[in-house]
């Protein structure tokens, strides 16, 4: 465990999976401005250390969610820490391979699956136990357009998000008797790294430039451009919020309006 101050009170106790960089890194500085301790878990240590020392995370873990055994280890800092969670955020996530359905090879769909869907799984049926002792939880999972619209040559990727949508119903059916609100965020292509690593892959099958795959990316949303992980942010501090108390069940799009997701 990767320690920060140790003054957590009574503020409300956020676990943003995969919080150390990106859309992650993102959620857990919102939910720190407004006033909550945030306890993030990653693969990468230093990345942790990072967060912690330079006051992005009031706690962490290193956790990789597709491991039971460590997101049990993860559960056991929280416990001993804080004693409690407000808001869960299932943010890990892998993009997976993009290739045809016939190229696309097995141990890099196990994988995807893994960490996106069974990722989500370990984290929520450890964590519903402490949700249930407040007295309003809230968990967000991080789903995407792909999960809504499919999208070609990201079987494994539209097949967890589609999952994963189908278990934030359940799961809000399930866990609404006990005050606890389960929806999902589903973001469009997000700015950053990891969509321009998709977009490099997809223009090398295709064998055409990164930038010809990018403008088309754009053409697939009425806004004509990504979304900003700042904006997913928004949405969740929203959704966890008093405000948003009475919205459950529900998967939100953040996506500019996704017209297509075909090239």
């Amino acid at each position: 465990m990767t320690n920060g101050s140790s003054d957590t009170s009574q503020r409300p106790v956020v676990l943003v999976t995969a919080g150390a960089s990106g859309i992650g890194a993102e959620l857990a500085k919102s939910f720190l401005a407004r006033g909550d301790a945030v306890h993030i878990c990653d693969i990468d240590q230093a990345l942790l250390d990072d967060a912690v020392k330079n006051g992005l995370a009031t706690g962490a873990s290193l956790c990789d969610v597709s491991r039971p055994d460590q997101v049990k280890a993860m559960f056991d800092d929280i416990h001993q820490r804080y004693a409690r969670l407000d808001v869960l955020i299932n943010n890990a996530g892998i993009a997976g391979p993009t290739a045809t359905l016939e190229d696309i090879d097995i141990d890099d769909w196990d994988r995807t699956l893994a960490v996106d869907l069974s990722g989500a799984f370990y984290v929520t049926r450890l964590a519903v136990k402490l949700l249930k002792q407040g007295a309003a939880g809230s968990i967000i999972n991080m789903g995407s357009s792909a999960g809504l619209h499919g999208c070609p040559l990201r079987s494994p990727y539209v097949a967890s998000k589609w999952a994963l949508i189908g278990l934030t119903k359940t799961w809000a059916m399930e866990l609404g008797p006990a005050g606890i609100r389960v929806n999902a965020i589903c973001p469009g292509s997000v700015a950053g790294p990891r969509i321009d690593e998709v977009i490099a892959r997809d223009a090398a099958r295709r064998g055409t430039s990164a930038e010809q795959i990018r403008e088309s990316y754009h053409r697939q949303s009425s806004l004509r451009r990504f979304v900003d992980a700042g904006e997913i942010a928004s949405l969740a501090t929203f959704l966890a919020s008093e405000a948003g108390a009475g919205i459950s069940g529900q998967a939100l799009s953040v996506d500019g309006h996704t017209e297509s997701l075909s090239l």
